[in-house]
């Protein structure tokens, strides 16, 4: 209403072309000063995600999150999802979007979805904050927002779907928290983790790693070496869960609800292994599926070892039971077979999952610290099988 009357006093001043009064131009200024800074207001208050051909080299420039002092939160065009099922990561809280191009829609094809072209997946990594810098041990928080006073952002990782594959992108964020960098080379930091126990308040330190963009496909490649990256949590099956922070039934129909499908089907969400009203053979398949699935699976980059550990093996010897390794080499100890029904401490799939020397750890990507919790539920299992003893 301002720049109408200013318009009009203007239109009413009669000044020579040559010889603008003093009034004029001071109004002229003014009135130019106020439009510009209206249009920058208008451009920073609600930003749209961008579909980016390039990598960019911030984190910012993808405009799919708002980071102010206080926090980091995603944009109200993105959604905020969790897989039925989560991945361990050294402990680190994650918090995962998905975002559609206006006008697309993702489909189901052969029984998993189909994402459109400029489609883009993300995954922060963070840790709440503990004393003296350290970062703290806790169970996932499953937040859609982080609170910058209390948390720590490590990286933030991007898939985004291409004309002809996912393109991994790893973002690294800096000291102050104010933006994240691409980095295909990767990264690595140090850090102090506080246990859970903080009466004893002990930690342990241990170097966080980020991995290359080559390293990605070591869990996202399907059919290597020559085979497209997948996602691996923003899946059917997975987003037939219901987010704890979302409102609607299934994570399927919140995608409906956005335009994103057309319609989702009514799938059984698959177990999640941290729910204990789940049975302990459930889950602990559930765990090993997220956690080793995607590689040992029969198109995966370790089906030469001939252990199926993604919940479609038909029979226990394809899990590893009484089942002589075929391709670990030193990583298996002296033990016989990767599973021991009883015997969890005679198992090389446990022996493997507490190590943490590079050629006998596994998972062989994105952990450096072993995942307690993770063996517990493994070994209770393996503990439980009550089948034939192995031969001797």
């Amino acid at each position: 209403m301002i720049r109408i009357n200013w318009l009009q006093h203007l239109s009413q001043l009669k000044v020579r072309p040559d010889h603008p009064s003093a009034e004029w131009r001071g109004l002229q200024t003014l009135r130019t000063v106020v439009l510009l800074s209206l249009a920058g207001l208008t451009a920073c208050s609600d930003p749209t995600p961008v579909a980016h051909d390039n990598a960019p080299t911030r984190l910012s420039q993808w405009q799919l999150f708002t980071v102010t002092s206080e926090e980091f939160a995603p944009q109200d065009d993105t959604l905020v999802f969790r897989p039925a099922s989560t991945l361990f990561s050294d402990y680190a809280q994650k918090l995962r979007t998905l975002w559609i191009p206006e006008g697309m829609q993702a489909e189901i094809d052969a029984g998993e979805l189909r994402y459109p072209v400029g489609t883009v997946l993300s995954k922060t990594f963070y840790y709440p904050l503990g004393t003296a810098g350290k970062v703290a041990k806790l169970g996932e928080q499953r937040a859609e927002r982080i609170t910058l006073r209390d948390h720590r952002i490590v990286e933030t990782r991007l898939l985004v779907r291409r004309s002809d594959n996912w393109e991994a992108l790893p973002y690294v964020w800096n000291e102050e928290q104010t933006e994240a960098f691409l980095r295909v080379a990767g990264s690595s930091s140090t850090l102090s983790l506080l246990s859970n126990d903080s009466a004893k308040n002990s930690s342990v330190e241990f170097t966080y790693f980020v991995p290359n963009q080559n390293q990605c496909s070591g869990c996202h490649q399907t059919e290597p070496p020559d085979g497209e990256l997948q996602p691996l949590g923003a899946r059917l099956a997975q987003l037939a869960s219901k987010s704890a922070t979302s409102a609607h039934a299934t994570q399927l129909q919140a995608l409906q609800d956005k335009g994103w499908l057309s319609e989702p089907p009514d799938l059984q969400a698959p177990v999640d292994w941290s729910d204990s009203d789940q049975s302990l053979e459930d889950r602990a398949l559930a765990y090993l599926n997220m956690n080793c699935g995607h590689c040992h699976n029969p198109r995966g980059p370790a089906d030469t070892s001939a252990l199926i550990l993604d919940g479609s093996h038909r029979s226990f010897t394809e899990l590893g039971v009484c089942k002589p390794p075929v391709a670990a080499g030193g990583g298996a100890g002296s033990l016989r077979y990767g599973i021991v029904p009883g015997e969890a401490d005679s198992s090389i799939l446990v022996y493997r999952m507490q190590s943490q020397a590079p050629d006998e750890m596994m998972p062989e990507l994105g952990r450096a610290l072993i995942h307690e919790e993770g063996i517990n539920l493994v070994s209770n299992w393996i503990d439980s099988l009550d089948l034939s003893p192995c031969p001797n």
